[in-house]
C-alpha cells in the first residue's frame, strides 16, 4: 500500500528499520557492545551501592524519562529526576542490597537497550528510627551513544509490586 500523505510517509519511513530489526536482517550488536551497555548499567547500580548521586546520576542524559512503576507520571529530564530521587526534604536513605539479573541486551547504531529484575533493599532513617524495606521486579533501560561515544541511558523503566516493609 502506497502511503496518501506526508504523515502516512513518515510512518512508513519510522515503522521500517523496526520490521527490519524485528526480522533479524541487517542487525548487528557485537559482544564489545553488549559489554559497554552492562557497564553502564553496572555504574548505576555501583553508584547507588555507594551513595553516589553523582554516579548515578552521571548515567543518564539531561533529558532522560524515568517511567516509574504502578501509574507514577513519567520524570523528564535530570532536573526532575534529581527531586523524584533525591528531594532535599526526604529522609536519609541507603541501599543496603542491589541487585540485577540482565537477560536480554540489544541494539543497533547508536541505540541501545538492557531488560532484566532487580532485587533492591533500603533502610530509611528519620526522627522515629529506621524502616527497611525491600523490592524486586523488572527494568528496561533504552541508552543512546552520545557524539563522543559514552553511552547514557534515556529511559527507565521499573515495574513490581508495592514496596514491601521488612520487620
Amino acid at each position: 500500500m502506497r502511503p496518501t500523505s506526508a504523515a502516512g510517509l513518515l510512518i512508513s519511513l519510522v515503522m521500517f528499520p523496526i520490521v527490519s530489526t524485528a526480522t533479524g536482517t541487517d542487525v548487528s550488536f557485537s559482544r564489545d557492545e553488549q559489554i559497554a551497555v552492562q557497564a553502564v548499567l553496572e555504574h548505576y547500580r555501583d553508584g547507588w551501592l555507594s551513595g553516589s548521586v553523582d554516579a548515578v546520576r552521571s548515567t543518564f542524559t539531561t533529558d532522560a524519562v524515568l517511567m516509574p512503576h504502578h501509574g507514577v507520571l513519567p520524570v523528564v529530564g535530570i532536573t526532575a529526576i534529581n527531586e523524584f530521587w533525591w528531594p532535599a526534604t526526604s529522609a536519609k536513605t541507603t541501599i543496603t542490597r542491589f541487585a540485577q539479573t540482565i537477560d536480554e541486551v540489544g541494539g543497533e547504531g547508536r541505540i541501545a537497550f538492557l531488560r532484566g529484575r532487580s532485587d533492591v533493599a533500603w533502610t530509611i532513617e528519620n526522627h522515629a528510627g529506621a524502616e527497611k524495606w525491600q523490592n524486586r521486579g523488572n527494568f528496561m533501560a533504552l541508552l543512546r551513544k552520545q557524539t563522543n561515544g559514552k553511552l547514557l541511558i534515556t529511559h527507565f523503566i521499573w515495574d513490581d509490586p508495592p514496596n514491601q516493609r521488612v520487620k
